[in-house]
């Protein structure tokens, strides 16, 4: 049942007393992991929690991209998911457009991009990868193209080091295929 297709019931619901309201509020809200942890960002925290948590994510990428060098690309390709899916869920919390896009851009750069490729059967983890890592270079792209000019000034150095580091690569291919641009702004 969606709330906007019943407009008495949303009539009803705002006529409740504030006292209830609050209650039913605080019962929907403990419900919901992220939203908890969004209010509670956005409501306790201040900008020093931001970059307290954008640290956080920093050093974790520091470390297993760190440690990643003789890997096969199936390890990789996990380690990236996983990254990505921490970045993702710092984005949720704190809404915070331009540190997301910084945040994934950091880790598309540090990221090597080259494995041991013991096969696996039926599955080719380094054709994974390559889709993965271009189709996440894409999203970062538009993402910051859609940023204020600034901020896109303040991101292009790095954004064009990564687009240069797959076409650089045996990426180029895929990076051609969906039209990945060779530079931001081209």
């Amino acid at each position: 049942m969606k709330l906007s297709e019943h407009k008495d019931l949303k009539d009803a619901i705002m006529a409740l007393p504030e006292k209830e309201k609050d209650k039913l509020l605080l019962r929907l809200v403990a419900k919901d992991k992220i939203l908890t942890e969004h209010l509670h960002f956005k409501l306790l925290e201040t900008e020093i929690d931001l970059e307290a948590r954008k640290e956080l994510i920093k050093d974790e990428i520091e470390k297993i991209v760190g440690n990643i060098e003789h890997v096969s690309y199936r390890d990789a390709l996990y380690y990236l998911r996983q990254l990505t899916t921490s970045i993702n869920h710092f984005f949720k919390i704190t809404k915070d457009v331009y540190a997301e896009a910084e945040l994934k851009v950091l880790l598309l750069n540090s990221m090597p991009i080259s494995f041991n490729s013991p096969h696996y059967r039926g599955k080719d983890f380094g054709f994974q990868f390559a889709v993965y890592f271009v189709k996440s270079a894409d999203a970062v792209v538009k993402k910051v193209q859609k940023l204020h000019e600034d901020l896109q000034f303040d991101l292009a150095d790095d954004v064009n080091k990564m687009l240069k580091k797959i076409y650089d690569s045996h990426l180029t291919k895929g990076a051609e295929y969906i039209q990945l641009p060779t530079e931001l702004g081209s």
